[in-house]
Order: structure tokens, then sequence, then C-alpha cells
């Protein structure tokens, strides 16, 4: 009996990504929290985050909008269900490699 290899989703394992995506599936489908919140809460620099909410939002795993609250400009951020179904997936893989199931 063979069994397949365990594969983790490259793109939501790299660790700053993994921390986004938890903050974000951690929230109610409806819910979007805002890029100043994100940036704080995993101390990056705007820049890293930038880059790391790009590659997640370029694999359809999140959503930003820009709009205005006032007079000023804010960002929100908020985990697409293709997202929440990923990061479902990559957690099940997780564990299955936890479990002993990983092929080198």
């Amino acid at each position: 009996m063979t069994e397949e290899a365990v594969v983790l989703d490259e793109t939501i394992h790299q660790a700053t990504r993994l921390r986004i995506m938890t903050l974000l599936v951690g929230q109610p489908e409806t819910d979007r929290l805002a890029y100043g919140f994100i940036q704080k809460t995993l101390g990056l620099t705007g820049g890293n985050l930038t880059i790391h909410l790009r590659k997640l939002e370029d694999a359809d795993y999140l959503a930003t909008r820009k709009e205005f609250v006032g007079a000023k400009p804010r960002t929100w951020v908020q985990a697409t269900p293709a997202g929440r179904r990923a990061f479902t997936e990559y957690l099940s893989a997780l564990e299955k490699a936890l479990n002993g199931q990983l092929h080198r």
C-alpha cells in the first residue's frame, strides 16, 4: 500500500503569511480587518505586510478594499471563501504531517 506524500500549501506555509491567514480566518466570514491593525498586531513593516498581502491576494486567498473613513484612507483585508478553504486544507495536511504521515 502506497501512501501519498503530504503537500503543504507553500503560499500559506510561509511564516508571515500563515500568521496573516490565521488572523483573517479567525474572524467571522463577513468581518474584515484594517491593514493598520494587522501591521501592528504582527509587528510588520508596511512594505513587508504589503508584499505578503499581495502574494495572498494573487492566490485569491484574501481581498483588499480601500475606502475613505472621513478624510482618511483605510485599507481593509478579508479572507475569501477560497482562502478559508485553502487554510482548512492546509491545517488538515499539517495535521497529517504531524501524525507521522509526511514522506520525504
